[in-house]
């Protein structure tokens, strides 16, 4: 699959509650025109692989087809892209696998304060 015809899209953590909990309210407020997909999946791997560099699995992205934008860089235009997002990129479903262990206080502190620290922007070939 290229990747332009998949963008806009937004890569997280598939493995961590509170990012799955993020994945869901992106797609709630974009009702359901972007397409999300987990760091974890074949189509993340390749993404990742292809596109983001070695601190992609620190934060979220958000992908348009010409830039990358990882973490705070990205929240700007996520949410640009939710008010101007139209059509339907089917039927999704988050995945999520998560113990027990990423529902705890600190790691959703920390999972929350990488989200104001990490910011990166890759621009793409």
């Amino acid at each position: 699959m290229e990747l332009q015809e998949i963008v806009p899209l937004v890569i997280y953590d598939n493995q961590c509650y509170l990012c799955v909990k993020f994945a869901k309210f992106v797609n709630f407020l974009a009702r359901g025109r972007l397409r999300i997909i987990g760091h974890y999946t074949e189509i993340g791997k390749k993404i990742r692989e292809e596109v983001l560099d070695s601190s992609a699995l620190e934060m979220f992205w958000f992908v348009d087809g010409k830039t990358a934008y990882g973490g705070r860089a990205g929240l700007f235009p996520l949410l640009s892209a939710i008010i101007r997002a139209n059509g339907s990129v089917g039927d999704l479903s988050i995945q999520e696998s998560c113990d027990l262990s990423c529902k705890n206080t600190k790691a959703v502190f920390l999972r929350s304060a990488s989200l104001l620290t990490n910011s990166k922007k890759i621009k793409i070939k």
